[in-house]
Protein backbone atom coordinates (compact mmCIF):
# COMPACT_ATOMS: atom_id res chain seq x y z
CA UNK A 1 0.00 0.00 0.00
CA UNK A 2 1.46 3.53 -1.00
CA UNK A 3 1.35 5.95 1.37
CA UNK A 4 -1.09 8.11 -0.80
CA UNK A 5 -3.27 4.86 -0.82
CA UNK A 6 -2.91 5.30 3.00
CA UNK A 7 -3.89 8.63 3.38
CA UNK A 8 -7.04 7.85 1.55
CA UNK A 9 -8.14 5.42 3.45
CA UNK A 10 -7.65 7.11 6.85
CA UNK A 11 -9.43 9.92 5.99
CA UNK A 12 -12.38 7.39 4.62
CA UNK A 13 -12.63 5.70 8.09
CA UNK A 14 -12.24 9.68 10.08
CA UNK A 15 -15.22 10.10 7.49
CA UNK A 16 -16.73 7.08 9.06
CA UNK A 17 -15.56 8.08 12.43
CA UNK A 18 -13.31 5.26 13.57
CA UNK A 19 -9.66 4.95 12.90
CA UNK A 20 -7.42 1.95 11.90
CA UNK A 21 -6.32 2.13 15.57
CA UNK A 22 -9.18 0.98 17.06
CA UNK A 23 -10.15 -2.44 14.84
CA UNK A 24 -6.42 -2.83 15.83
CA UNK A 25 -7.02 -2.38 19.57
CA UNK A 26 -10.03 -4.13 18.78
CA UNK A 27 -8.97 -7.59 17.44
CA UNK A 28 -5.48 -7.80 20.06
CA UNK A 29 -8.05 -7.75 22.85
CA UNK A 30 -10.34 -10.25 21.32
CA UNK A 31 -7.25 -12.38 20.46
CA UNK A 32 -6.14 -12.40 24.31
CA UNK A 33 -9.50 -13.24 25.65
CA UNK A 34 -9.58 -15.95 22.96
CA UNK A 35 -6.42 -17.59 24.16
CA UNK A 36 -8.01 -18.31 27.39
CA UNK A 37 -9.98 -21.47 25.95
CA UNK A 38 -9.16 -24.37 26.60
CA UNK A 39 -9.75 -27.90 25.22
CA UNK A 40 -12.41 -27.73 28.27
CA UNK A 41 -14.36 -25.10 26.62
CA UNK A 42 -16.57 -25.57 24.07
CA UNK A 43 -15.38 -26.65 20.74
CA UNK A 44 -16.52 -23.23 19.37
CA UNK A 45 -15.83 -21.65 22.33
CA UNK A 46 -12.71 -19.72 20.86
CA UNK A 47 -14.54 -18.69 17.97
CA UNK A 48 -17.83 -17.46 19.51
CA UNK A 49 -14.97 -15.39 21.76
CA UNK A 50 -12.99 -13.63 19.33
CA UNK A 51 -16.13 -12.37 17.34
CA UNK A 52 -18.16 -11.57 20.99
CA UNK A 53 -14.95 -9.56 22.15
CA UNK A 54 -13.70 -8.04 19.07
CA UNK A 55 -18.16 -6.13 18.53
CA UNK A 56 -17.73 -5.86 22.59
CA UNK A 57 -14.35 -3.93 22.29
CA UNK A 58 -15.93 -1.68 19.49
CA UNK A 59 -18.73 -1.11 21.86
CA UNK A 60 -17.49 -0.50 25.09
CA UNK A 61 -15.03 2.39 23.38
CA UNK A 62 -17.50 3.94 21.19
CA UNK A 63 -20.33 4.13 23.80
CA UNK A 64 -17.68 5.41 26.27
CA UNK A 65 -18.45 9.35 26.51
CA UNK A 66 -14.98 9.50 27.73
CA UNK A 67 -13.42 7.74 25.01
CA UNK A 68 -15.45 9.03 21.81
CA UNK A 69 -17.96 12.37 21.60
CA UNK A 70 -20.49 12.11 20.20
CA UNK A 71 -21.07 8.64 21.47
CA UNK A 72 -21.89 5.89 19.32
CA UNK A 73 -25.42 3.38 20.21
CA UNK A 74 -24.86 -0.44 20.07
CA UNK A 75 -27.74 -3.29 19.80
CA UNK A 76 -27.49 -6.61 19.69
CA UNK A 77 -31.26 -6.95 18.05
CA UNK A 78 -31.54 -10.59 15.51
CA UNK A 79 -27.88 -11.46 17.14
CA UNK A 80 -26.20 -9.17 14.89
CA UNK A 81 -23.78 -7.43 17.04
CA UNK A 82 -23.64 -3.75 16.11
CA UNK A 83 -22.57 -0.11 16.98
CA UNK A 84 -24.45 2.25 15.57
CA UNK A 85 -22.54 6.37 14.25
CA UNK A 86 -24.17 9.32 16.50
CA UNK A 87 -25.92 10.90 13.16
CA UNK A 88 -27.58 7.73 12.21
CA UNK A 89 -25.53 7.03 9.08
CA UNK A 90 -24.33 3.93 9.55
CA UNK A 91 -23.65 0.61 11.82
CA UNK A 92 -20.53 -1.51 12.19
CA UNK A 93 -20.44 -5.01 13.03
CA UNK A 94 -17.14 -7.42 13.16
CA UNK A 95 -17.39 -11.30 11.56
CA UNK A 96 -14.88 -13.34 9.89
CA UNK A 97 -13.52 -13.47 6.64
CA UNK A 98 -12.33 -15.32 4.22
CA UNK A 99 -9.68 -16.05 1.04
CA UNK A 100 -8.68 -12.52 0.63
CA UNK A 101 -9.27 -9.94 3.61
CA UNK A 102 -6.75 -6.80 3.38
CA UNK A 103 -5.59 -7.46 -0.07
CA UNK A 104 -8.04 -5.53 -3.00
CA UNK A 105 -6.37 -7.43 -5.44
CA UNK A 106 -8.16 -10.66 -4.22
CA UNK A 107 -11.67 -11.71 -3.91
CA UNK A 108 -13.00 -11.94 0.09
CA UNK A 109 -16.52 -13.21 1.00
CA UNK A 110 -17.32 -14.10 4.59
CA UNK A 111 -16.47 -17.47 6.10
CA UNK A 112 -19.36 -18.58 7.36
CA UNK A 113 -22.92 -18.67 6.07
CA UNK A 114 -25.21 -16.07 6.82
CA UNK A 115 -29.14 -16.35 7.62
CA UNK A 116 -31.91 -14.26 6.40
CA UNK A 117 -31.47 -11.14 8.54
CA UNK A 118 -27.95 -10.23 7.12
CA UNK A 119 -29.18 -11.38 3.67
CA UNK A 120 -31.54 -8.47 4.20
CA UNK A 121 -29.53 -5.90 5.36
CA UNK A 122 -26.60 -6.46 2.82
CA UNK A 123 -29.45 -5.87 0.41
CA UNK A 124 -30.47 -2.94 1.90
CA UNK A 125 -27.09 -1.83 1.15
CA UNK A 126 -27.32 -1.56 -2.41
CA UNK A 127 -29.65 1.50 -2.11
CA UNK A 128 -26.78 3.78 -0.05
CA UNK A 129 -24.44 2.29 -3.22
CA UNK A 130 -26.83 4.08 -5.47
CA UNK A 131 -27.04 7.33 -3.11
CA UNK A 132 -30.43 6.53 -1.46
CA UNK A 133 -29.05 6.86 1.78
CA UNK A 134 -31.02 9.30 4.25
CA UNK A 135 -30.57 11.24 7.42
CA UNK A 136 -31.92 8.43 10.46
CA UNK A 137 -33.05 9.56 13.51
CA UNK A 138 -33.11 7.68 16.45
CA UNK A 139 -35.62 6.96 19.11
CA UNK A 140 -34.87 4.56 22.16
CA UNK A 141 -33.94 1.20 21.84
CA UNK A 142 -37.30 0.08 21.51
CA UNK A 143 -35.62 0.41 19.72
CA UNK A 144 -34.12 2.25 16.73
CA UNK A 145 -37.18 0.03 15.11
CA UNK A 146 -37.22 -0.03 11.15
CA UNK A 147 -34.45 2.08 10.96
CA UNK A 148 -31.78 -0.21 12.08
CA UNK A 149 -32.58 -2.58 8.87
CA UNK A 150 -32.47 0.11 6.47
CA UNK A 151 -29.03 1.96 7.76
CA UNK A 152 -26.07 0.85 5.67
CA UNK A 153 -24.21 -2.16 7.83
CA UNK A 154 -20.05 -2.12 7.19
CA UNK A 155 -18.46 -5.25 8.14
CA UNK A 156 -15.09 -5.35 9.92
CA UNK A 157 -13.43 -8.35 8.51
CA UNK A 158 -10.75 -10.41 10.31
CA UNK A 159 -8.72 -13.22 8.88
CA UNK A 160 -6.02 -15.60 9.80
CA UNK A 161 -4.26 -17.32 6.87
CA UNK A 162 -1.84 -20.58 7.07
CA UNK A 163 1.02 -18.76 6.79
CA UNK A 164 0.26 -16.78 10.20
CA UNK A 165 -0.71 -13.50 9.15
CA UNK A 166 -3.53 -11.56 10.47
CA UNK A 167 -5.69 -9.61 8.06
CA UNK A 168 -8.34 -6.73 8.60
CA UNK A 169 -10.79 -4.59 6.52
CA UNK A 170 -13.76 -2.46 6.64
CA UNK A 171 -16.19 -3.17 3.79
CA UNK A 172 -19.99 -2.17 3.11
CA UNK A 173 -21.55 -5.32 1.50
CA UNK A 174 -23.62 -5.35 -1.13
CA UNK A 175 -24.25 -8.95 -2.71
CA UNK A 176 -24.80 -12.50 -1.77
CA UNK A 177 -24.29 -16.04 -3.24
CA UNK A 178 -25.94 -18.26 -1.73
CA UNK A 179 -25.59 -17.65 2.45
CA UNK A 180 -21.98 -16.55 1.77
CA UNK A 181 -21.40 -12.20 1.26
CA UNK A 182 -19.16 -12.03 -1.36
CA UNK A 183 -19.98 -8.19 -3.41
CA UNK A 184 -18.80 -5.23 -2.01
CA UNK A 185 -19.32 -1.53 -3.24
CA UNK A 186 -16.09 0.02 -1.21
CA UNK A 187 -13.11 -2.15 0.70
CA UNK A 188 -10.88 -0.30 3.21
CA UNK A 189 -7.55 -2.39 3.72
CA UNK A 190 -6.73 -2.52 7.45
CA UNK A 191 -3.54 -3.98 7.96
CA UNK A 192 -1.86 -7.09 7.70
CA UNK A 193 0.69 -8.66 10.34
CA UNK A 194 2.13 -11.99 11.11
CA UNK A 195 0.87 -13.37 14.17
CA UNK A 196 1.93 -16.52 14.44
CA UNK A 197 1.04 -17.66 18.15
CA UNK A 198 -2.57 -17.02 17.28
CA UNK A 199 -4.45 -20.42 16.71
CA UNK A 200 -6.50 -20.42 13.27
CA UNK A 201 -9.70 -21.53 14.95
CA UNK A 202 -10.12 -18.58 17.12
CA UNK A 203 -11.07 -16.80 13.87
CA UNK A 204 -14.28 -19.15 13.05
CA UNK A 205 -17.09 -17.17 13.95
CA UNK A 206 -20.40 -18.72 15.26
CA UNK A 207 -22.85 -20.18 12.27
CA UNK A 208 -25.40 -17.93 11.58
CA UNK A 209 -26.56 -19.42 8.21
CA UNK A 210 -29.55 -21.69 9.63
CA UNK A 211 -32.37 -20.23 10.46
CA UNK A 212 -35.18 -21.83 12.48
CA UNK A 213 -37.89 -22.97 9.88
CA UNK A 214 -41.63 -23.30 10.97
CA UNK A 215 -44.27 -25.04 9.15
CA UNK A 216 -47.54 -22.82 9.33
CA UNK A 217 -50.76 -25.33 9.72
CA UNK A 218 -54.50 -24.20 9.34
CA UNK A 219 -55.79 -23.98 13.02
CA UNK A 220 -58.54 -27.36 13.21
CA UNK A 221 -61.49 -26.68 15.40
Amino acid sequence: MTGTEARQIEARLKQLGVAKELFEEALDWAAAQARMCTAFDAPAMAGITFWSRTNRYLAEYLTDPEKQNPVWKYTSRDSILRVVHPSGSHAITAVSGSEGVGDLDRDVRSKNPKGRVMAQLVENNVKYERGGQSVLSFRDEVEFGGELDSMPLWFLLYERNDDGNLSAELSLPVKMEGKYVNEWSERLPLFTRNDPGLDIALLDAPDDGNDPEFEVRPKSN
